[in-house]
């Protein structure tokens, strides 16, 4: 049995949805923006200045940019050869098989996932901070997991759900939202950088690279997880208006926007304090308290807090598409890609995924879990260089409106770095990642194998 979809069958399926075109230029680079600058500007700055790269913390952003550079131009070819919701799930099952397609939405939908409960957790610190600051002490039992002595984590939960919501209501009206939060947090990025400069003290940036080389490596292993995002937008195509034109440019555009900020704000924040001193997950809020600006601190947590929403969003939205595709090609149940007549969105996909969500990030003890993040992407990006030069060699005749120039110097050159950013990372990141595996393992034996071909048989 050929496990492979035929992908000409594939895009009838997708086109058969006739989900509304309503994603342009602006709005798909707002969302990539959207879902890149979020934790990683606001929480794992500072944190990674001080206990892995020191100043040098933007050469690690540099190293992280660079390898989502090279992954992005992957994406841009595959996305618009196969403009399909599924990204590297849709990817992987028709270059590679079922298997390997399975694994690779699964792994997604698990990034995603943990992604949107970190977020979620890191987000309800900044409220709470912000809320003290006006008298009002949130008790820490409703913003602690049963598993570190609390009850739940109440904040995370309702914004999950607040943001599921509307998500519900369709595209349209939930990328205004976006877009609005977008904006108000690239202010307060600008708005730090302007006030901190002013405090910069040269001696800060010395020694430059505390940790040496290998710490700046380090670091960017870490501060991969900050761009994840970008990806995300492949999940999107079948929304996007003139997507062979729009998707790539859209990925290009939120990473080099996202990664100048990263840098400048880095510069700022190690020049205004000794790296030392950061291992903080409010650094922003912190240097500028540190020099008492007091007043524009507290507008910049007030900004974080509405800004992390506008990941949330990206990240559920994504893994609802992801979701949809696959319970299209019978890996899921079938009812989860129904599409909602009024609102063009895949309602049930997203109340399952901001529900599952939801849960992780108000009960569980998610610091050792979304560390697989990293793990989770490197492998599937890994695998989205590897399809396109697979996928030239299986179907040369594919209308490829976008190609990734020089040949196949790029995706190898994506597979070596990739493969290096693995290695950096710890062995409790994959354990992590195994348990996952694990869980997608009995859900394929149980379920997906016993449905893939009768689903295929019906399209």
């Amino acid at each position: 049995m050929n496990n492979r979809i035929d992908i000409d069958l594939l895009l009838a399926n997708a086109n058969k949805e006739n989900r509304k075109k309503t994603l342009g230029l602006f709005d798909l680079s707002i969302l990539g923006i959207g879902a890149i600058i979020g934790t990683g500007i606001l929480v794992l700055t500072g944190i990674v200045a001080a206990t892995d790269a020191g100043p040098g913390v933007i050469h690690s952003f540099l190293i992280a940019a660079v390898a989502s550079g090279l992954i992005g131009l992957c994406y841009a070819e595959l996305t618009t050869s196969i403009p399909n919701s599924g990204s590297a799930y849709v990817y992987a099952w028709a270059s590679v098989g079922q298997t390997v397609g399975f694994f690779a939405g699964w792994t997604l939908l698990g990034v995603y996932i943990t992604t949107t409960a970190t977020v979620a957790n890191g987000w309800s610190g900044y409220v709470r901070s912000f809320m003290h600051e006006f008298g009002v002490d949130i008790p820490t039992a409703w913003l602690t997991s049963p598993f570190n002595g609390g009850i739940i984590n109440l904040p995370a939960v309702i914004m999950i759900l607040l943001v599921t919501f509307i998500l519900t209501r369709g595209t349209s009206e939930s990328k205004k939202l976006n877009n609005f939060l977008v904006l108000v947090k690239i202010a307060i990025i600008v708005l730090f950088v302007v006030v901190g400069f002013a405090d910069i003290d040269k001696t800060n940036y010395s020694p430059f690279l505390p940790y040496g080389v290998k710490g700046v490596f380090a670091g960017a292993s870490t501060v991969f997880f900050a761009f994840l995002g970008f990806d995300a937008l492949a999940t999107s195509a079948e929304e996007v208006k003139d997507v062979q034109k729009t998707l790539p440019r859209a990925i290009i555009i939120s990473l080099l926007v996202a990664t100048a900020l990263y840098i400048v704000v880095s510069l700022v924040m190690t020049g205004v304090m000794k790296y030392d001193q950061l291992n903080v997950p409010e650094a922003m809020s912190f240097v500028l308290l540190s020099k008492g600006h007091n007043v524009v601190a507290q507008i910049i947590s007030a900004g974080a807090i509405l800004g992390i929403i506008a990941v949330v969003l990206a990240f559920i939205y994504a893994s609802a598409n992801i979701t949809m595709s696959m319970s299209r090609g019978g890996f899921l149940p079938k009812k989860l890609a129904t599409i909602n007549d009024k609102t063009g969105s895949p309602n049930k996909a997203l109340w399952l995924i901001g529900i599952i969500a939801a849960v992780c990030a108000g009960l569980l003890d998610i610091k050792n879990l979304a560390i697989f993040a990293n793990v989770g992407s490197l492998l599937v990006f890994f695998l989205i260089s590897l399809m396109v030069i697979l996928l030239r060699r299986q179907r040369p005749d594919l209308n490829r409106p976008f190609k990734v120039p020089f040949g196949y110097v790029i995706p190898i050159l994506s597979m070596i770095v990739c493969a290096f950013l693995l290695f950096n990372l710890p062995l409790n990141a994959w354990l992590n990642y195994a348990g996952w595996l694990v869980i997608g393992l009995v859900m394929y034996l149980a379920y997906s194998v016993r449905h893939i071909d009768s689903e295929q048989k019906e399209s």
